[in-house]
């Protein structure tokens, strides 16, 4: 990263130039980021002081309410702070985190939430094998996979993206994104950032494609329950799951493999949002608070913390 001397930060981009617009943009963000917050530290808070819960699926669940935690911790205060104080400014050093923190979090979101199709293909297909499978020893191989196939991938693209010289320091993005950074470079061919891209939506797809699979064999498991309430819950838990992912997924891959504009469009900024800031939201409530087990010890969590610090 010999070009860090050429320039000491960058220039994100603006919603607005407009100090009414950009107060609103500051409120909308905080309204959002405190409901992804809120809602993950509930999920990690009920699964770590319930020892009911410490089984695979609920450590799963946990592990993917702290990956989100930090995907939107990593964009959205700055995007605030910028907005509040109406600057535009990020160090050199504060983007090269940003990039590898938020590939860490989101690629390691979507080999965690492959791997927790499995553990439900594996629960409903084959359910009197499901404590031999996915033992606690199975589960720590596969979480420590997660993390560190997420932390190799981060590490490949922020090294790759920063390895070449820049012409401009002016991010057409709200965050330091790799493919607005990208358009920086003087070169025209920066190999390592493309040999890194390729490979993290082959693998993103890859996944896709997994997930996708899993669950054609766990919908017609799901058809042969007899009970139609048991058929609906089972829909309704797994519907939504492949509706984030397939967002995730598609809207990832759009945003890193098509030409970056000039300028973003209204689509570009919808694409962006909608896989950087919208699954974190979401999953909290489409993969916990919807579960009864999760719903009961956030509600005896909330009873504890309302009798300790208010006295009844």
């Amino acid at each position: 990263m010999a070009n860090q001397s050429s320039f000491s930060g960058f220039l994100l981009l603006e919603f607005t130039e407009v100090r009414e617009w950009q107060i609103l943009h500051f409120l909308v963000f905080l309204g959002m980021y405190l409901a992804t917050v809120t809602g993950n530290l509930l999920i990690i808070s009920a699964v770590a002081f319930d020892h009911r819960l410490h089984s695979p699926m609920y450590l799963f669940l946990m592990n993917l309410a702290i990956q989100d935690l930090g995907a939107v911790s990593v964009i959205m205060p700055k995007s605030m702070a910028n907005s509040l104080f109406n600057t535009r400014y990020i160090s050199y050093w504060g983007c090269v985190t940003q990039v590898l923190l938020l590939i860490l979090f989101l690629s390691s979101d979507i080999y965690l939430l492959t791997v927790m199709a499995y553990d439900r293909y594996v629960a409903i297909c084959n359910p009197l094998q499901y404590e031999m499978v996915m033992n606690k020893q199975v589960f720590i191989k596969m979480i420590a996979g997660v993390w560190t196939a997420g932390l190799l991938q981060g590490s490949f693209h922020a090294a790759g993206t920063f390895a070449t010289p820049f012409c401009s320091n002016v991010v057409n993005q709200f965050f330091c994104e790799v493919p607005a950074i990208l358009k920086l470079s003087c070169s025209d061919l920066n190999l390592p950032e493309i040999v890194a891209v390729i490979l993290g939506t082959f693998l993103g797809l890859g996944c896709f494609v997994f997930v996708i699979i899993t669950y054609v064999h766990i919908f017609i498991s799901v058809l042969r329950i007899p009970s139609v309430q048991g058929r609906q819950k089972a829909f309704s838990t797994c519907l939504p799951h492949l509706i984030v992912f397939s967002t995730f997924v598609v809207t990832a891959t759009i945003v890193y493999l098509k030409p970056t504009p000039d300028a973003p469009s209204n689509l570009d900024l919808t694409f962006t949002v909608l896989y950087s800031m919208v699954p974190p939201m979401m999953n909290s409530v489409i993969y916990s608070i919807r579960n009864k087990e999760i719903k009961m010890s956030i509600s005896k969590l909330l009873g504890f913390i309302k009798r300790s610090f208010f006295g009844f």
